[in-house]
């Protein structure tokens, strides 16, 4: 696992159960996920659940609740 990810999860985990999204736009956090592949974000977000989205050239990410994704 990527160095920061673990409190990443924790934090957008907490930020899901209580609204349907979590947008990622401070530095130290783009940092983290900047260092992963697409596809190994992909699988980071489907592993708990949601679905991601990166927008504005990737200086914003988007996680949201994915009833089709849950985890086993």
């Amino acid at each position: 696992m990527h160095p920061g990810l673990e409190g990443l999860a924790a934090k957008a985990a907490k930020a899901l159960s209580r609204k349907s999204e979590y947008v990622i736009t401070q530095p130290a956090e783009l940092r983290v996920l900047r260092e992963m592949s697409d596809a190994e974000v992909s699988e980071f977000a489907k592993s708990h659940g949601w679905r991601v989205i990166c927008r504005l050239g990737g200086r914003q990410i988007e996680f949201y609740n994915n009833a089709s994704e849950r985890p086993l």
